[in-house]
């Protein structure tokens, strides 16, 4: 074994640690959990723990359901909301077949083997997601609407606010398992909350994005309220999104700063941006997996609806913020789509080979969209060249299916299994008889 088992096998003794939770997620993006006594843990860093993996959304078919978790000692941490003794840790781990090989199906393979291939290339993938979420007074129940926790608005601070609280206590649980946290405050939304986590190579972030979910879910729950990830809870408030910040790095250099170029922004840079833009609407499936995900991209107010970029630009898809005099390492590029119910490593996998195809190709960078493209008519946009993401994930996915690729980003495995279970949730979401149809037609009709 290397050190950094031997540190959590250590660790684990000092600390009295009776149960270490093995975290991996499936194909949707869904945490699963395994608990494992301290005794097992060094036989598991070394063959890992059994499941059935047929059991698991996306990973196996019933005939080649041996699989086999293996932890990650890198990602060893404490759980601060399992605080009493006896203590509880966990670690996210990498799934193998029983020959040892990687599983094709495991999304944390799919985004490592996509930075793989980046570094291949000698870039280093960073990523900042700035998370959004609503906090709820209640558990959701069937048939009702939720009441926000409050009334507040867009950075208003509030004498004695529940959201602030929140806050204060999740950002100490984050930063006590080793997640920085950047900045926080409350949205535009009653009750909608953003916690931002400081830049990290894309795996890390990933594996802070699962942990993030987690840790918003159990501080929630211990104050007795309930917080969502749902891109749009509410019909007529803002959605939530998960807006990202991602450079490419080569060793220390930051490859999108250029000095004297248009916004700084190096050749590399402007072709990342271009290939995110070409691949857009195939890896929009992804990066919005969700139903629910095209009522915030279509109707979610600074939500964006159009492949464009743009500097400082809010509505459109790509921006370009600005640059901070002599920080080279802050040049990056802000994708506006994303949301925070995807799964990260698929997300973060497409989104950098999306970019990567753009540097590999020498794609040409587009226009920059320097109007509010909401306001544009349709024919203002066709003439710039503007072209609308998908309106619903039916349209997403006949496009995904086409896309050399998101097949060739996902492997074969994930890439049907994937797209299999997104027809199927729509298929049910368009034969479900709604209660604005009812509301409309029962009066009348």
């Amino acid at each position: 074994m290397g050190k950094q088992e031997d540190f959590v096998l250590r660790a684990l003794e000092e600390r009295d640690v009776r149960f270490v939770r093995l975290w991996f997620t499936d194909v949707l993006g869904f945490l699963k959990s395994v608990a494992v006594a301290p005794a097992e843990l060094e036989g598991a860093f070394e063959e890992g723990i059994g499941f059935d993996g047929s059991a698991i959304e996306g990973f196996a078919r019933v005939y080649e359901a041996d699989m086999l978790a293996k932890p990650d000692p890198s990602t060893f941490q404490l759980l601060p909301w399992r605080s009493e003794d006896p203590a509880t840790a966990r670690m996210f781990c990498d799934i193998v077949m029983p020959d040892g090989s990687p599983s094709y199906a495991d999304p944390r393979f799919v985004l490592k083997r996509t930075l793989s291939k980046a570094a291949e290339q000698g870039f280093t993938f960073y990523t900042h997601p700035e998370i959004e979420f609503y906090l709820f007074k209640d558990t959701p129940q069937a048939g009702v609407e939720p009441v926000p926790v409050d009334r507040s608005g867009y950075f208003d601070h509030t004498a004695q606010s529940m959201g602030a609280d929140f806050r204060r206590v999740a950002i100490t649980m984050l930063e006590s398992m080793g997640i920085s946290v950047e900045f926080s405050h409350h949205e535009g939304g009653p009750g909608q909350q953003e916690i931002d986590l400081r830049y990290a190579d894309a795996l890390s972030t990933a594996d802070n994005i699962m942990t993030f979910r987690t840790v918003i879910r159990e501080v929630a729950l211990s104050q007795g309220i309930w917080a969502t990830f749902m891109p749009k809870p509410f019909t007529t408030h803002p959605g939530s999104g998960m807006h990202t910040h991602v450079s490419l790095f080569e060793g220390d250099q930051n490859a999108f700063y250029e000095a004297g170029a248009e916004y700084q922004l190096s050749q590399t840079g402007r072709r990342f941006i271009a290939g995110v833009l070409r691949h857009a609407p195939e890896i929009s499936v992804v990066t919005n997996q969700w139903v629910n995900s095209y009522k915030r991209l279509m109707f979610g107010g600074e939500a964006p609806s159009y492949v464009c970029w743009g500097h400082n630009n809010r509505s459109a898809m790509v921006r370009v913020p600005m640059y901070k005099p002599l920080k080279h390492a802050s040049t990056r590029v802000e994708l506006r789509t994303v949301d925070a119910a995807c799964n990260p490593y698929l997300a973060f996998a497409v989104i950098l080979a999306a970019g990567m195809k753009g540097i590999t190709e020498s794609y040409e960078l587009p226009r920059e969209a320097e109007d509010d493209v909401w306001t544009l008519s349709e024919r203002e946009r066709q003439s710039l060249g503007i072209d609308p993401l998908p309106k619903n994930l039916d349209a997403a996915i006949t496009i995904a299916e086409r896309s050399e690729l998101l097949a060739e980003t996902l492997g074969e495995t994930v890439f049907d299994f994937f797209l299999r279970n997104k027809r199927a949730e729509w298929d049910a979401y368009r034969g479900q008889v709604s209660a604005f149809e009812r509301d409309q037609m029962l009066p009348v009709i």
